[in-house]
């Protein structure tokens, strides 16, 4: 049996290499012409959107520039379980915060440790595939502070759009679509989601749909994955397309300024094979290179705050808060013990017969990233002029923080010594509990580091500095320890696995509020999730740096796309959101209305 098993992933190696690395990818590598109509810079979960859509009007041409390379190169971003290794691989840009004042006591030099995607697809490449649109008060909130045509009511036609839903259950619903680029499904590998549905049940949450009328309560998780596999944006949206002449891309090209005269974007500035290259754009330059590297490249063309450009030498073409009201989702991680075999843990993924099962029908671990459920809750003493968006989330994995994932598992930055003593009280039967705080009160910077466009920018997300973070991740974790102590939880034995480490909150008693501040300002982390450092605005919004069609103010023909521009954090996970700001894009550039159908489609409801 094991040399028949040998045999057979043997084969699936060698057909996996006849059909990838045999066929190479030349439309990545095409000559780059002088001139285009549009240069979209980016092809992450926004950029490779835009791309894709503009070149649908086949009287235009499109270059999208993407500094990393291929996603086919590294099979394991095929692959939805092997996310962990993906970070500080050569498709992350692996960026580090400067060190943190009010958290990360737990990390070196307390800094956090930020993955983003560097290859085609960007971080939909290489993150953990939930799909959460955000609550429909988010975008209301957008509206009402003067981002006009971007109401829930406005955004909900372009989720439709991008959606094609594979949940029988949901087919009919008019909250989603089918026939769309992107396919969500349900991630359900093991026994563990449905025991987080009696337990919510318990306390009297509803079962919901995360992405329908309400997603306060528990929700199964929905994710891009499809067939087992990872469906990213460069999968979803450009492979389908490569054909398509009018749609060059250009892969290792680092671009290092946008071209601007007379106050109009022209076109870019690029490197690649170690040559600079200036290339045209006869309407409009998008940028849409994320939350880090949008600032960072509007920055080095002169676009930005005016002092922190003249200080670095850069001729000041605009000034704009490039940079400002960074906001980032933190998350506290909660494990809990079970006396069964539920958990995802190294040997079970790797063994022989998951990965023959999981290559010869897309199911098993590796189908997906070890998220199962969300609860999205509010707190009981929230401020009643707030919006009635979620004040946290409980993400909930099935994955064991055993000694395999504490060392190879998520890269949290943690000190040598404090990992040391984690692996000690790790378990391979365990679930985990994220506490993700929702909408932060703290505010953070991107600023330069110097006029060197390949040097990192500085991050300063300035986490916790607010104390009402504090309190509301606090109530997130009052929440998880309901969730643990539930009949439901009682007949698996949860029991919480805490972070003893010793010196480090051992003075406060244990399950006070100061004990949790305590460790939550050690081990709290980012969740990946940063936006508004190019923010969007009402015309009179000293705050904003694009206007309502994500025009940037004062310079003509440049645009941003991506969640730089979102008005404020969202409820959940950003990348839904992000290809949503990129299908809006797309008919704001091209002056259409892709979406009349969906927008019918919900007339009835109450929005």
């Amino acid at each position: 049996m094991v040399h028949t098993a040998a045999v057979i992933t043997v084969l699936i190696g060698v057909l996996y290499w006849f059909t990838t690395k045999q066929n190479p990818d030349d439309a990545l590598n095409i000559k780059v012409n002088s001139t285009y109509d549009y240069i979209v810079v980016g092809s992450g979960s926004a950029g490779a959107v835009i791309a894709s859509r503009l070149s649908e009007d086949n009287d235009v041409s499109v270059l999208l520039l993407e500094t990393g390379g291929s996603e086919l190169n590294n099979d394991n971003i095929r692959v939805p379980l092997k996310v962990g290794s993906l970070q500080l691989s050569n498709e992350d840009w692996a960026y580090f915060t400067i060190p943190q004042k009010y958290s990360h006591r737990a990390m070196v030099d307390q800094k956090s440790f930020w993955p983003r995607g560097r290859v085609l697809g960007g971080s939909s490449s290489i993150n953990y595939l939930a799909f959460v649109r955000g609550s429909r008060h988010d975008y209301d909130q957008w509206a009402t502070e003067g981002c006009t045509g971007w109401s829930y009511k406005d955004v909900l036609p372009y989720f439709l759009k991008m959606e094609d839903i594979q949940l029988p259950d949901l087919y009919n619903s008019p909250y989603h679509s089918r026939g769309g680029y992107l396919p969500v499904t349900e991630t359900r590998v093991s026994l563990l989601p449905d025991i987080y549905s009696r337990s919510a049940t318990e306390l009297g949450l509803k079962t919901v749909d995360v992405n329908g009328e309400d997603m306060l309560g528990y929700a199964y998780m929905q994710s891009n994955i499809k067939d087992g596999e990872r469906y990213s944006t460069a999968r979803a949206y450009l492979r389908p397309v490569l054909k398509r002449t009018n749609l060059h891309i250009s892969v290792h090209s680092y671009v290092t300024k946008i071209l601007i005269e007379q106050k109009k974007a022209i076109g870019v500035e690029f490197i690649k094979n170690n040559r600079k290259t200036q290339v045209f754009a006869g309407k409009e330059v998008i940028v849409s290179a994320g939350t880090v590297n949008s600032p960072k490249l509007l920055m080095l063309s002169g676009i930005g705050p005016k002092k922190h450009l003249e200080d670095l030498g850069i001729p000041v073409k605009a000034n704009l808060p490039v940079g400002e009201n960074l906001e980032d989702h933190m998350m506290f991680f909660m494990k809990y013990k079970v006396n069964q075999s539920y958990s995802v843990t190294k040997d079970r993924s790797n063994s022989m017969t998951n990965t023959i099962w999981y290559e010869l029908t897309g199911k098993g671990w590796n189908s997906y990233c070890g998220g199962e459920g969300h609860i999205f809750g509010q707190t009981k003493d929230r401020n009643k002029n707030e919006p009635e968006w979620p004040d946290y989330q409980l993400q909930l994995s099935n994955a064991a923080q055993d000694e395999d994932f504490i060392e190879e598992g998520l890269k949290l930055n943690l000190k040598r010594e404090i990992k040391d003593q984690l692996k000690k009280r790790g378990s391979k039967n365990e679930f985990t509990i994220m506490n993700i705080l929702s909408h932060p009160r703290s505010k953070g910077t991107i600023r330069l580091k110097s006029a060197d466009p390949f040097d990192y920018p500085i991050i300063n997300p300035n986490y916790l500095q607010h104390p009402d973070d504090i309190k509301v991740l606090i109530s997130a974790i009052k929440k998880s320890q309901q969730i643990a102590s539930t009949q439901a939880m009682k007949e698996i034995g949860a029991t919480l696995n805490p972070f003893d480490i010793d010196g480090i909150c051992d003075k406060d008693i244990f399950d006070s509020d100061s004990y949790w501040e305590c460790m939550v300002r050690h081990f709290a982390v980012s969740f990946s999730h940063p936006v508004s450092t190019c923010r969007m605005g009402g015309l009179i919004d000293k705050t904003a740096v694009v206007d309502t069609e994500l025009r940037v103010r004062g310079i003509k023909g440049l645009r941003v796309a991506d969640c730089s521009v979102a008005r404020r954090q969202l409820s959940g996970n950003t990348n839904a959101p992000c290809i949503m700001i990129g299908e809006k894009a797309a008919d704001l550039i091209r002056g259409k209305d892709s979406v009349a159908e969906f927008r019918q489609k919900i007339t009835s409801l109450k929005l």
